[in-house]
């Protein structure tokens, strides 16, 4: 059969109409010679998310985006997913926009859930969701950075214009001034340590002797130490410890009145006699002063002397103004 030129023109517009509906579709994410789903999302904002944008399940490309338009006039946006791969997830599994990097752009991931065994059948709507890009991440850690560091120049203008009102001319001098007389100070200082420095080399020989005297002492002292160490120090401030201990025994015995001591210091009846023969003591000797015949008489006849009596006070005390009298 001889095919004529009309029917292979036709051949050829058909043809190409169809490779141009194909193509179409294609660049519009439409694969007209694939099986796939289709599901719907709704987004509020959808993040610069274009046309053939990428659709991944755990980071394995299953998809891509065929179309993005309003919904309503409240500016709610539905995405249509086109979703060839037969990897079955639950119905109220997510929908979610990310930045997989700086170029890339913007894809969708589906986060199944694998707790519902309920499958997705095509043309439902999934929920919807919108992870954080690195760009947003970056600006979010960025945006308090920013403001302590226009907060930081503030302050750090506030510091210089208070720097410069303190700098005043009269200032200037006076800090001019100051390190003149620094530097004055500072040469002094060079000159009194040149003079120590030849003071301590003209008396080189004298901080050597007093050094040398110096090491003889610490032998010294080095040497008592080992003749302290070698005495028996421990027993003598035993021996100590049991004479401290006797004397306190004496001293509580005469506290509580035991031995002479304490009948001493404790009994007054023994203190009254003792008083009373000391006053009898005085009198007595006082008698014997004043009347001294009483005691020592000497008689050539043999008079008979007359018995003693013992004067009382009262007449000791007549009698030693009696012989005061001239």
């Amino acid at each position: 059969m001889k095919i004529t030129r009309e029917i292979k023109t036709a051949i050829l517009v058909i043809a190409s109409i169809l490779l141009f509906i194909w193509g179409y579709s294609f660049l519009k994410g439409r694969d007209l010679l694939s099986n796939y789903k289709t599901f719907y999302v709704q987004y509020d904002n959808v993040e610069g998310l274009v046309n053939s944008a990428p659709i991944t399940i755990n980071g394995l490309i299953v998809g891509k985006v065929s179309s993005i338009k309003f919904l309503n006039n409240a500016g709610k946006i539905q995405v249509e997913l086109q979703i060839k791969n037969d990897f079955p997830f639950s119905k109220t599994s997510v929908a979610a926009i990310y930045e997989p990097g700086l170029i890339g752009g913007k894809q969708i991931m589906i986060i199944p859930n694998f707790e519902d065994k309920t499958p997705a059948e095509s043309g439902m709507t999934l929920m919807a969701d919108v992870k954080p890009g690195l760009t947003s991440l970056v600006v979010d850690k960025l945006t308090p950075l920013q403001a302590k560091v226009d907060k930081m120049l503030s302050s750090a203008d506030a510091l210089l214009v208070n720097v410069n009102s303190i700098l005043d001319t009269k200032t200037k001098e006076n800090l001019k001034s100051s390190i003149a007389n620094l530097n004055e100070t500072l040469a002094e200082f060079k000159v009194a340590s040149k003079n120590v420095n030849q003071m301590l080399a003209d008396n080189k020989g004298k901080f050597s002797s007093t050094m040398t005297n110096v090491d003889k002492a610490s032998a010294n002292f080095a040497k008592l130490s080992d003749s302290l160490a070698k005495a028996n120090i421990g027993k003598t401030v035993k021996n100590l410890e049991k004479t401290l201990a006797s004397v306190d025994k004496i001293m509580a015995d005469v506290q509580s009145g035991k031995g002479t001591l304490g009948k001493l210091a404790k009994d007054d009846k023994l203190y009254t006699n003792f008083a009373q023969s000391t006053k009898e003591l005085e009198l007595l000797l006082q008698d014997l002063r004043l009347n001294p015949t009483r005691y020592v008489n000497v008689s050539l006849f043999g008079k008979k002397n007359k018995p003693y009596k013992a004067p009382t006070a009262e007449q000791l005390a007549t009698d030693s103004i009696a012989k005061k009298k001239p």
